[in-house]
């Protein structure tokens, strides 16, 4: 008989000091800061950047005195018109506490063009105003832009930002860009896009950021796999018969359409979030936890990884997907699909990862499912009860459980 046994799990620590000093020693943290969020009218903005400022705000990481929020977008709305379009997707937003009060208090609006030097005139006067009130000495302040908006207006705005919103001098102030995925649609035009970001901006001025690497439990996947000797000698091909990486939504495109017929979720979701997971369960044990080593390892894994071969590959699109007016009424944009993905090298030889993505499918879901081969001459017949397997549950519910046979 097969029994599922729940691991309830301790979160212990371990100490990022000097990771941490090493990469912010010469980052000054103190002044105004005032974080811009371009696209601030948008679908990305109200459900993902504002309640994650939100819930910086409300940790005690955005203190009241020193920090301000602008939104900017093309949309001629007042500073509480963006408000309410915020508050409902925060978290107590409904209830309208405190916090969710003090915090709608620190966010003003500002209209304008994305290619257009007017608006971000505006923009930079709004937040120098905000600086002067502060009594923050000119270009000692702190400018954090981050562009919730397609990676086709990236270079234009990031011109008028370097152009018109830059600190006005160097007096131990910053400027910094946070642009997230998808950071366009190839290699090609990815590789267009860093070179004209960086025409304009040095490289530690830019983050270009996945915020799936924000979960909780996605965070926790180097702890887990390199601090608990149990799983050192599991992770490999001798015990592993397959790795699952997935990711579900019960719902469709929801009014993105336009935008999301553009990339598709091979785009939206495969190289990029799941790809993130990918390294993270496949890669060797870093030398530290500095950012360079982290990477450099994850790097391996990817050009660990063969071409894929067009049989190991599944698309789907969801009926009713063009019904949207937005989406063109013959596109093939796949809104599901499945990719078998194999890594040459010793650790990994022979053990597919398997990758699905889909919208519009009958659950929420995206999880972690390491299963492990069947028991050598098993003397119990229990393969009909499946394999056992380590689960990590990203969302919803976050959850790490195995399952194991037991009678």
């Amino acid at each position: 008989m097969a029994a599922v046994g729940e691991w309830h799990c301790e979160k212990r620590p371990f100490d990022k000091s000097e990771s941490f000093a090493n990469n912010n020693e010469n980052v000054p943290e103190t002044g105004c800061l005032s974080i811009i969020v371009l696209g601030a009218s948008g679908d990305l903005a109200k459900k993902k950047t504002f309640p994650a400022l939100f819930n910086l705000y409300r940790q005690g990481f955005l203190q009241l005195n020193d920090v301000h929020i602008f939104g900017y977008a093309r949309t001629k709305i007042s500073d509480d018109d963006l408000r309410d379009r915020i508050k409902g997707y925060l978290p107590d937003g409904n209830d309208v506490t405190e916090d969710v009060k003090n915090f709608l208090l620190l966010i003003k609006y500002v209209s304008g063009s994305y290619d257009a030097p007017e608006g971000f005139q505006a923009l930079d006067q709004a937040i120098s105003e905000h600086e002067f009130s502060k009594n923050s000495t000119e270009g000692s302040s702190r400018r954090l832009f981050y562009l919730a908006l397609p990676p086709s207006v990236y270079p234009p705005v990031c011109r008028m930002i370097k152009s018109h919103c830059m600190n006005k001098s160097d007096l131990g102030g910053w400027t910094r860009i946070v642009v997230e995925k998808p950071f366009g649609r190839d290699l090609e035009s990815a590789e267009e896009l860093s070179s004209q970001i960086g025409e304009l901006f040095e490289e530690p001025q830019i983050y270009r950021i996945d915020h799936y690497l924000g979960k909780e439990l996605v965070q926790n996947l180097l702890v887990l796999r390199f601090a608990n000797r149990l799983f050192l000698p599991l992770w490999n091909r001798d015990n592993i018969a397959n790795v699952q990486i997935v990711f579900r939504e019960d719902f469709g495109t929801d009014g993105r359409g336009g935008y999301f017929d553009q990339y598709g979720i091979i785009r939206d979701i495969i190289q990029n979030h799941l790809l993130q997971v990918l390294c993270l369960v496949a890669m060797e044990k870093p030398v530290s936890l500095k950012p360079e080593h982290i990477r450099d390892e994850k790097v391996k894994v990817l050009q660990s990884v063969l071409p894929i071969k067009d049989e190991e590959v599944v698309l789907g699109q969801y009926e009713g997907y063009k019904d949207d007016p937005t989406v063109p009424d013959n596109s093939n944009t796949p809104t599901f699909a499945t990719a078998i993905l194999h890594i040459h090298n010793e650790r990994w030889e022979g053990v597919p990862f398997i990758l699905k993505a889909g919208k519009a499918l009958n659950s929420r879901k995206a999880e972690i499912r390491v299963q492990f081969k069947e028991v050598p001459g098993d003397i119990f017949k229990c393969q009909k009860q499946g394999r056992n397997e380590f689960v990590i549950r990203l969302q919803p519910s976050e959850a790490i459980y195995m399952k194991l046979t037991a009678s």
